[in-house]
């Protein structure tokens, strides 16, 4: 899934869940039929072991914010988690609806737990970015990895990426900006081309929390070959991600307009230039601007257009006609043919 050499002239996008299925199985169900049919390669939830994961003072603190699911901060994460005996059925659904399941472990519980129901595909997440320990863990399931930049400094995505690279020859690795949302004049996207440069070997793309589309189809102007996308199935759902988060109809141009960029490069056949029905319609033809006598040379002074019916020299074909010289007379207003003028 993420070998350069398949991904060169195509993508791979990837529509992030996170938690927004809001802890309901069918919820999370639903993320993957209507993600699918939008355009979506993989989609993605996360996993964790809250009680692993939390020291008992962190898993215990009062949440009070507007977006709590519970009065503890533990309980409030533990009420947006997938159950394990759910992810079968996700795995399941996923193969139903001909997406691949992909999951982010936080913690190395999560990442046996995820192999054991057969994840296609693994992601490090920004916080893990560094974490050296817990990417190796990930690295050594021979599962294809992404793995996020945002926050990092050079030094630490290479650490984490040469781990990934003693393990794995499928490394996707995602420029990305750990604000949430993220405006538009803080993409950085021209960082892509730094990660092309630096990491050779790997593919290249963009993880990013912008509420709008533009920034898919300019990451791949950069470079970038594998999307994450955050979506939801209502932005105005109670939890953090999902204002920031792109609906059905948002991620399916998002997914549109980057599939369409390669079929916009290719310049159009010069045998077709001019042909376009509308010239057919509409295009000048070139004609006498004055009479015109045998033996005069045709100039800018002499010639001019008019739309006929039928079309005769092109006007944009002028610069072919202009020097030379006329081989009958030509009245004012006449068209000029291909065989009025002398070889």
């Amino acid at each position: 899934m993420f070998r350069k050499e398949e991904l060169t002239d195509s993508v791979l996008i990837i529509a992030e869940v996170g938690q927004n299925h809001q802890g309901d199985l069918d919820i999370a169900l639903e993320y993957i039929k209507v993600f699918a049919n939008a355009g979506a390669d993989v989609i993605k939830f996360q996993t964790r072991n809250n009680k692993y994961l939390f020291s008992k003072e962190s898993y215990e603190t009062t949440y009070n914010s507007e977006n709590a699911f519970a009065d503890a901060y533990g309980l409030h994460r533990e009420k947006l988690e997938l159950k394990p005996e759910w992810l079968p059925i996700i795995k399941e659904n996923c193969v139903k609806h001909g997406v691949k399941f992909m999951s982010t472990p936080f913690d190395e519980s999560s990442i046996e737990l995820l192999c054991d129901i057969g994840v296609d595909l693994l992601k490090v997440a920004s916080f893990d970015l560094g974490n050296l320990p817990l990417i190796n863990r990930i690295a050594k399931t021979g599962k294809p990895v992404a793995i996020s930049t945002g926050g990092g400094k050079i030094d630490q995505i290479r650490a984490s990426v040469n781990i990934l690279l003693g393990y794995l020859d499928e490394v996707a690795v995602l420029h990305c900006v750990s604000e949430y949302p993220c405006e538009f004049n803080r993409l950085g996207l021209n960082n892509i081309e730094v990660l092309i440069k630096e990491f050779p070997q790997c593919v290249i793309g963009s993880s990013d929390h912008f509420n709008g589309t533009l920034s898919g189809p300019i990451a791949y102007l950069k470079g970038a070959r594998v999307f994450e996308k955050h979506v939801t199935l209502n932005r105005a759902w109670k939890g953090t991600d999902h204002s920031f988060s792109l609906e059905r109809e948002g991620f399916r141009k998002f997914v549109r307009d980057i599939r369409r960029i390669p079929a916009m490069m290719s310049p159009k056949p010069a045998c077709e230039l001019g042909t376009e029905n509308v010239f057919k319609k509409l295009g000048k033809s070139l004609v006498a601007y004055v009479d015109i006598a045998a033996g005069d040379i045709f100039s800018l002074d002499t010639l001019s257009g008019k739309i006929f019916n039928a079309q005769y020299i092109p006007v944009r074909e002028s610069n072919r006609v202009i020097g030379r010289r006329a081989k009958r007379d030509i009245a004012r207003g006449e068209p000029i043919l291909i065989t009025d003028i002398e070889d």
